[in-house]
């Protein structure tokens, strides 16, 4: 027990317990039965439940072509997908069964589609400037409405199907409006001078509110077709949504019975309006408020096309009164009504990992750092996100204080920050702010004992040591500033890493310059250079201290893990086995093992006593830049910039316990193999010595059934119903291509053979797995023997002859 206690002590092995994937990559969103979230990615359209955001469905069209639309039927019966290969296709979405399909008939891919109230008509606008109206139902193309210019990006029928009325627009910026009777565009709507993006219409058909890139929103009489009303928006409004009217939304200013509608757009910001006044009512106000930068005064910049909070859809869930709205940055956010409070957020697509650390009591968040100036708090229970506001550039690199709540990050703004989780409601705020790095702050460290500072390590060359105020957190909404205790100039290239020691006296970087470098923080004022660790080839990506020991990792560019004393910083070890870059490296199991990610995808787990890699983890296709362990080192999670998150659960102590319970079991079963043996229980015997795979054991049992029923094999074997058997038939046929190389066994292979080629069809038998290789291998060896014994018989022959010729000498002649 004592030994396994010991052997326990090391990890052997680590399986996937969950995965954050993407899911919505850009394009189309739409709801259903306001349960789901229909989504694009690539060539698949992913079905999102609400509830627990988790992919709950998934259709992909057969040649993997990229999806170009699809749309959802009013009923959430029917899903119809367009591709790049011009098939449209219909689907039974929830068995992600594809129930027909057909040719698009356009001339190039669909850029938009949409279904009518009763989900029988079906309209495709093309990029050929052509719009197809199909009836789902009969399965024919009852349009084909020609007159748009350049791509019809968007389709949309008039609520009362009575009307027969379908709008559309294209690049001409005009709405169509196209009278589905004569097939002819009765008017076009001209107020706006850019792309028209969305169409609304009120609830009795009469009032319809259209928004474009061109910064305003036009409200039109349907039934008149002129406009009532332009109201300057000041954004490109990409989606747009009418309150219903019966309902108190006094919370979002709605204070009188007129007409008003919410807007969404480059702002990144829901904003309500009063259609007859063209007033503003109502701005949601953005989750944090941004601090400028090195003390500047935030100037009115002019609108950035690429703004990541600038939202590109807005969709409306009427019966939970809620509204869905999509950014830039490809997360679903859900507000609900009548207040917009937050209810849910979703992250789509987080383009690369580039660090992750587990969060909360008990490791139940995970906090990620993403191509983005955003944060991902994600709780791993149910998947449910966090999206924190703060940075202004990319985030880089992340650490978390011993405690678990409290943690801290970096970001190409040039400033650090703290933030903490609240330990009930779960939520995160920035407690601290500091910026005096004259660039990117790559690398941040927390203190290790307790909260009382932080450093960070810039590609300005220097490493900063922050000092926390004590009164941080109890420091209500406010936030603190934090200026540095300590500069150092400490590498001559790019600081890719820094770690602070268990025992907060310590603190070594990392740089491109190739070199590690451990530092005192025990003085007041700046830093005491301790030692250089020289013996890298390439810059280092990574330090780590060792929890036990007086030992500092580092990981490279070269392709290498080397371990080093504190004491006269040699190096002690070096572990190979990647073939790229390694760029994380932490200590597991008491400081006993190293784990190690890489360029090439790959995590590896090392026991440093023997230098030996004992497990490798592949669950990435690109670069792991994010690779932290949990308090209790019963897990770790890994990020990469293939936009996957992996959670992984160390399962050494099951597969022991498995490998044990195995070992047992082959003993029970070779001591039941030996007295079914001596009871002459062969059909048994043979069963058992496949499943134990004894070709050996089974051969002695065959020649066994050979010896006590010599003239009637074929018989034994057919009773016992062991052609019936297409396992022990499968290892048979293998085991008779080993027997047959044998001359001395041949002939038991052959009588086998026999046996299963007078049972099995040989259609049948080419089905099993490698068959044609084993029946390869049969064929030479056969021949051979066959050759062997017919000179045989033609010896023996000789031999009867001779006998039957020779006399016995001094014989009387009869």
């Amino acid at each position: 027990a004592a030994y396994s206690h010991i052997f326990l002590l090391f990890h052997y092995s680590y399986t996937v317990s969950s995965k954050i994937e993407p899911f919505y990559k850009g394009g189309k969103v739409q709801v259903s039965d306001e349960k789901h979230i229909f989504c694009t990615c690539g060539s698949h359209v992913n079905v999102l439940e609400i509830s627990t955001g988790k992919i709950v469905h998934s259709v992909e069209h057969d040649d993997q072509e990229d999806i170009t639309s699809f749309a959802l039927s009013c009923d959430d019966e029917l899903l119809v997908t367009a591709s790049r290969a011009l098939l449209l296709k219909q689907w039974d979405w929830r068995q992600a069964q594809c129930t027909r399909s057909w040719r698009a008939i356009h001339t190039v891919p669909v850029a938009s589609m949409t279904f009518d109230s009763t989900s029988t008509l079906l309209a495709t606008g093309g990029c050929d400037g052509t719009i197809k109206i199909w009836d789902v139902v009969k399965q024919y193309c009852t349009h084909n409405l020609k007159g748009s210019s350049g791509v019809v990006h968007l389709v949309q029928f008039h609520p009362d199907i009575s009307r027969l009325q379908l709008f559309s627009s294209s690049l001409d910026c005009g709405i169509r409006l196209w009278d589905l009777r004569s097939s002819q565009c009765v008017c076009v709507l001209q107020s706006h001078y850019s792309a028209v993006t969305s169409l609304c219409f009120s609830a009795d058909g009469g009032t319809m509110v259209s928004s474009g890139r061109d910064k305003i929103c036009t409200v039109w009489d349907v039934n008149t077709r002129k406009a009532k009303r332009t109201v300057p928006v000041y954004e490109a409004v990409e989606g747009v949504v009418l309150l219903p009217e019966n309902k108190d939304f006094s919370q979002i200013g709605v204070k009188s019975k007129d007409l008003h509608f919410i807007t969404a757009g480059s702002k990144g910001v829901l904003r309500v309006w009063e259609a007859s006044t063209a007033r503003c009512v109502y701005t949601q106000t953005l989750p944090s408020t941004l601090i400028p930068v090195h003390g500047e005064e935030e100037e009115e910049e002019e609108e950035k096309d690429d703004d990541p909070r600038s939202l590109t859809y807005l969709l409306h869930l009427p019966n939970s009164s809620r509204l869905a709205t999509v950014t830039a940055e490809h997360n679903i956010l859900l507000y609900q009504l009548p207040g917009l409070t937050t209810q849910q957020q979703f992250v789509g697509y987080s383009d690369e990992v580039l660090d992750v650390k587990f969060l909360g009591k008990g490791d139940s968040h995970i906090i990620v750092a993403t191509n983005s100036c955003q944060l991902k708090v994600y709780e791993l229970l149910t998947n449910s996100c966090q999206i924190l506001y703060g940075h202004t550039d990319t985030v880089l690199s992340l650490d978390v204080f011993k405690k678990g709540s409290l943690f801290a990050s970096c970001a190409k703004d040039r400033s650090v920050r703290v933030w903490e989780m609240d330990s009930d409601s779960g939520l995160v705020r920035c407690v601290a702010q500091g910026s005096s790095h004259a660039n990117a702050v790559g690398s941040i460290s927390c203190s290790r004992m307790k909260a009382s500072f932080i450093v960070s390590g810039s590609q300005d060359c220097t490493v900063k040591v922050w000092d926390l105020p004590a009164d941080m957190s109890t420091a209500g909404t406010g936030m603190c500033q934090l200026t540095s205790r300590a500069t150092e100039k400490a590498h001559d290239k790019d600081i890719n890493s820094v770690a602070v020691s268990p025992n907060d006296k310590l603190l070594a970087s990392g740089s491109q310059d190739r070199t590690a470098k451990l530092w005192s923080l025990a003085g007041e004022g700046n830093l005491g250079l301790l030692g250089v660790f020289r013996g890298h080839r390439r810059g280092v990506w990574a330090v780590c201290f060792s929890p036990v020991d007086q030992v500092l990792a580092t990981s490279s560019a070269d392709g290498t893990t080397k371990l080093w004393s504190l004491q006269d910083f040699s190096c002690l070890k070096t572990f190979e086995g990647h073939d790229a870059s390694v760029l994380k490296v932490i200590f597991v199991s008491r400081g006993t093992q190293l784990l190690t990610s890489g360029s090439d995808g790959l995590v590896k787990l090392w026991t440093i006593k023997t230098n030996e890699c004992v497990k490798t983890l592949d669950a990435h296709q690109d670069k792991v830049w994010g690779l932290h362990a949990s308090r209790k080192d019963d897990k770790m999670v890994t990020g990469s910039a293939d936009s996957n998150i992996t959670v992984w659960v160390d399962v050494t102590e099951v597969e022991l316990a498995e490998e044990q319970a195995k070992q047992e079991d082959q003993i029970l079963k070779k001591q039941e193999l030996s007295n079914l043996l001596h009871e002459k229980k062969y059909l048994k015997a043979l069963g058992l010595a496949i499943s134990l795979d004894q070709p050996h054991t089974v051969l002695t049992v065959i020649k066994g059934i050979f010896l006590s029923y010599q003239s009637s094999v074929n018989q034994y074997f057919t009773v016992s119903n062991l052609t019936d058997c297409v396992l022990i038939q499968q290892s048979l046929l293998r085991y008779c291509v080993v027997w047959n190389t044998n001359a001395r066994n041949c002939l038991d292979a052959q009588a086998v053979l026999q046996v299963l080629l007078t049972h099995l069809p040989p259609e049948e038998l080419l089905q099993y797995q490698g068959a044609r290789t084993h029946l390869e291998g049969l064929i030479p060896y056969t021949e051979r023997h066959m050759q062997r014994i017919g000179h045989l018989l033609q010896a023996s022959m000789f031999l009867n002859y001779m006998w039957q010729k020779m006399r016995v000498a001094g014989a009387p002649s009869r």
